[in-house]
């Protein structure tokens, strides 16, 4: 499986930014996509998943009505609303099927207060 984000940016605190990662290969089945994200001399973190087939989505609680995840075909979208400067950080697909994982590269996210 491959994985290709795209969509970061500098915006201002408030704003709005969309993320897109592309999925191609292998993304039948039991298949979950979603997005972590590192900021600057932090570990990095869980931001928001969706299954596949079920179509449930998981928030971590920092982005919890902000951020929206949502999925067209292979492709997993992350919409992210109310930007705050903490949100700055790379932020990277990830996909997973049982143990087996897949990481896309990271997309640079700042903002600016």
């Amino acid at each position: 499986v491959q994985l290709q984000a795209s969509g970061g940016g500098l915006v201002q605190a408030g704003e709005s930014l969309r993320l897109s990662c592309a999925a191609s290969g292998g993304t039948s089945g039991n298949f979950v996509m979603g997005w972590f994200r590192q900021a600057p001399g932090k570990g990095r973190e869980f931001v928001s998943r969706l299954a596949w087939i079920s179509g449930t989505t998981d928030y971590a609680e920092s982005v919890k009505g902000r951020f929206t995840i949502a999925r067209d075909k292979n492709t997993v979208y992350l919409q992210m609303n109310s930007l705050k400067p903490e949100d700055t950080a790379d932020y990277y697909c990830r996909g997973a099927r049982g143990t087996a994982e897949y990481w896309g590269q990271g997309t640079q996210v700042t903002v600016s207060s």
